[in-house]
């Protein structure tokens, strides 16, 4: 049976799990790789896999002309499919499949490709995978309007489901990944531990002053305002500086250009791997951040010697309590200390 998995992935993180997929769950398939945000593409080792490609995002990079997006769609189902090739099986990997970007593969590429089998699969997406996002009535509802993509070209066609919004009580979904050490609420017939994705580096010796600073948007995101994204700023400078760390590094987020959190004595990291691999040969003294699951995989990297510090919750903007609460659990059960601003 010729079986072949495609994986669509926008995070270095979704790439280290769709790695791991491809090693060890997907063994023996052809192995494809379609990346969606740009930043991921420099990550990418072409020798890692059978066929790869960027595919721009329809809405914000339609094609020009008139129906830009709907005649972007349509090209991006051809160049997946050409580099899918004919097969009998389809496994589709995606971390949410209620974006139309993704979820008219489900029908439109098998039929393209020919396969009789298709089963769609769930990245893990760090710490947003702890919990689940029930599609709201709204969502419900600009699900039945992409059924109208159909009356322009019939292959478009969206599929409808309830439940969680990425797809995990699906019919069309078989299996839901989820990270070790991370609590989660998918149903138990589904979810698929995978391995740690990084290897534990060795406890940084006392002698290493270093320290790492996590960015993401605060403001950018609406996670805080200003002054409270300063006060956390002020948080993390006051404690390295109680630590006695001279030396910083600052890794930003992807989706935080204006670095809000950078200081202007840290050092700023330009990698060309994902930070989660990086951190596994470079010794730091103290990992820093709010809340990016990179703290999460820096606790599980790093010996107990090394503090992974979270700063200033008190001070963000949760969509709900419960978001809240199922977070700092998780942090916390993983050993992320959380510390006021």
């Amino acid at each position: 049976m010729n079986t072949t998995a495609v994986y669509f992935v926008a995070s270095p993180l979704q790439l280290l799990a769709a790695r791991q997929i491809a090693a060890t769950h997907e063994r023996g398939s052809r192995q494809v790789l379609v990346w969606y945000k740009r930043g991921v593409g420099p990550l990418v080792e072409a020798e890692d896999w059978d066929a790869s490609a960027y595919m721009p995002w329809p809405r914000w990079e339609p094609l020009p002309g008139p129906f830009g997006s709907h005649r972007r769609l349509l090209a991006n189902l051809d160049a997946v499919a050409a580099l899918v090739g004919r097969c009998d099986t389809l496994h589709l990997h995606s971390a949410v499949f209620d974006t139309e970007a993704v979820n008219y593969f489900l029908r439109a590429l098998p039929e393209r490709c020919g396969a009789r089998r298709m089963r769609a699969r769930i990245l893990p997406d760090g710490v947003i995978s702890i919990r689940r996002y029930p599609l709201t009535a709204g969502k419900r509802a600009l699900q039945q309007l992409r059924h109208l993509r159909r009356l322009a070209a019939p292959e478009l066609r969206y599929w409808t489901f309830g439940g969680d919004r990425i797809g995990s009580d699906a019919p069309f979904c078989d299996r839901v990944y989820v990270l070790p050490g991370l609590p989660h609420e998918y149903p138990a017939h589904k979810a698929v531990t995978l391995a740690p994705l990084v290897a534990p580096a060795g406890e940084a010796g006392h002698a290493v002053r270093r320290a790492l600073v996590v960015g993401q948007p605060l403001q950018g995101a609406g996670l805080a305002d200003a002054a409270e994204r300063d006060r956390i700023a002020a948080a993390m400078q006051h404690w390295l500086q109680d630590a006695g760390i001279q030396e910083v590094d600052y890794k930003g987020h992807p989706k935080d250009p204006a670095r809000e959190l950078l200081q202007p004595d840290w050092h700023v990291l330009e990698l060309d791997q994902p930070l989660e691999t990086y951190m596994q040969h470079e010794p730091y003294a103290a990992v820093l951040g709010v809340r990016s699951s990179a703290l999460l995989f820096a606790r599980q990297i790093y010996g107990p010697a090394v503090p992974v510090l979270a700063f200033g919750w008190e001070r963000l903007h949760f969509k709900s309590n419960d978001e809240r609460e199922d977070m700092s659990r998780a942090f916390g059960e993983l050993g992320v200390t959380l510390l006021p601003a």
